[in-house]
């Protein structure tokens, strides 16, 4: 599957995936901090942004995406960046491709199964009624009856664009997503699968995505790992607190 991609810069690179609903868009201004000293390349996933939509949405079928990306692009070496679900495909990716991971940096997501807890936000997407509306505004209220947080709804909103035919529509294939969504909350790797590479585990101190249990299953994948928490920070942690951020993923580069 051909993804969409942008690249930042010049030097050794550094792929970075986004998370679940998201897209290349949401790294952009992190892309061009990191790209004063390397390569960077963002992508959109399958299913996401201006990549192509499939009914295929597990990490398999991501990992493989990214694996043909990057051979047609002739990169066999790179830094690999991801976030939340992104976070799992580079997972995924590292234990899978170890030869063409030189570091790894995973941001607020462990290699463990979570909780569904997406359902306020697929309902709040589902109830837009997307041929009928007008305006943007519309779409929000109707999000803001569904989700609490102000941040999620913005961040939602930056998937809705209009078509040519001037409807709006979502970027991403929420239809697909929904229906896949148990594949997405998984992660079940091979037995003994061991990515012996440097890792970098970066934590949100308000976010519970990665947990102190989390920690012994961390270690039996990427036994060269280390975790930062970025104090103050959410989920999203690389937009809330983008210095902090930016800084941990530099130093770690550096070493």
């Amino acid at each position: 599957m051909k993804l969409n991609f942008k690249i930042y810069g010049e030097g050794f690179p550094i792929l970075i995936m986004h998370g679940l609903l998201g897209s290349l868009d949401n790294w952009q201004s992190v892309a061009k901090s990191l790209a004063e000293e390397n390569m960077i390349i963002t992508i959109d996933l399958r299913n996401h942004g201006r990549s192509m939509h499939s009914p295929v949405f597990n990490y398999q079928a991501m990992v493989d995406d990214v694996l043909a990306f990057l051979e047609e692009q002739h990169i066999f070496r790179t830094h690999v960046l991801g976030h939340s679900m992104g976070g799992k495909v580079a997972m995924y990716f590292a234990l899978q491709n170890a030869d063409f991971v030189e570091k790894l940096i995973v941001a607020d997501i462990a290699p463990i199964q979570y909780i569904a807890h997406h359902e306020d936000v697929f309902k709040g997407l589902s109830a837009v009624p997307l041929p009928s509306i007008q305006s943007r505004q519309e779409a929000e209220t109707i999000l803001a009856a569904y989700l609490k947080e102000e941040s999620v709804i913005q961040f939602l909103m930056k998937g809705l664009y209009r078509k040519d035919d001037n409807q709006f529509s979502w970027r991403f294939n929420l239809n697909d997503i929904i229906i896949n969504y148990e594949n997405i909350l998984s992660f079940e790797s091979k037995d003994g699968a061991i990515f012996e590479g440097q890792t970098l585990f970066i934590r949100g101190e308000k976010s519970n995505y990665i947990q102190d249990k989390d920690r012994s299953q961390m270690l039996k994948m990427f036994p060269n790992m280390q975790l930062e928490t970025i104090l103050g920070a959410g989920h999203w942690l690389h937009a809330e607190k983008p210095k902090e951020f930016i800084d941990l993923v530099k130093e770690f580069l550096k070493e």
